[in-house]
């Protein structure tokens, strides 16, 4: 018995690595050569191209290509329809297949529905792209990026919360978790101050209990 979960529309190639409780759903693909990690989510019409490399407990909805060159660490979610690509200029004449630019969506990135990710560029952890943007340059952690091109528009808590209003030290502090953050080198870079970024959330705070307008409405 597989300990992986696939949908009997969905193909997975020979050659593919799958973690267990990764569920692949309708009508997706996973070439050979690609790299999956535990506990993910693939949903309906979604390809991960040969030579990818996914985390684990990624979550990728409907609609979504994943091309090689692209690297998806740890607790990345993908939202519907979002675009990435693998060569800044494609033509059709002209084979660069041998050329495929490196994406890399470091560990807990949000991509928002129908955004596009120009390939070359590195999503920090835990940044959050805005629906509909367009990225083409690298983002900072934390970071709350949206429009075309997309531009950073302020900063986002862990729990994909907006935070706001530092105190004198440049503290600010996460509404849902009480988690506290901090600017640093000039306001141009964030960290959270009461856990570390590669660790995993205690198991108390990875259930939401209140909807983002309740809080957002505070």
């Amino acid at each position: 018995m597989s300990e992986y979960f696939k949908h009997e529309s969905a193909y997975v190639d020979e050659g593919a690595e799958i973690g267990a409780g990764t569920k692949i759903w309708h009508f997706s693909h996973v070439m050979k050569g690609a790299k999956i990690g535990e506990r993910c989510v693939f949903g309906q019409n979604v390809n991960v191209d040969g030579g990818v490399a996914i985390g684990n407990n990624v979550k990728v909805q409907n609609n979504v290509s994943i091309y090689t060159g692209t690297v998806v660490e740890d607790d990345v979610f993908l939202g519907p329809s979002c675009v990435l690509t693998n060569v800044t200029n494609p033509r059709s004449q002209v084979n660069r297949h041998s050329l495929y630019e490196k994406t890399l969506i470091r560990r807990g990135a949000t991509v928002g529905a129908n955004a596009t990710i120009v390939c070359g560029t590195t999503l920090g952890r835990y940044c959050f792209v805005a629906a509909g943007s367009v990225v083409a340059k690298d983002v900072p952690d934390y970071a709350l990026v949206m429009g075309n091109p997309a531009r950073q528009k302020g900063w986002m808590s862990r729990h994909g919360h907006v935070l706001k209003n530092p105190d004198p030290e440049g503290v600010m502090t996460c509404p849902e978790s009480g988690f506290r953050y901090r600017l640093e080198k000039g306001g141009a870079s964030l960290r959270c101050l009461d856990l570390d970024e590669n660790a995993p959330l205690p198991p108390e705070l990875r259930q939401g209990t209140v909807g983002y307008r309740e809080f957002k409405s505070r």
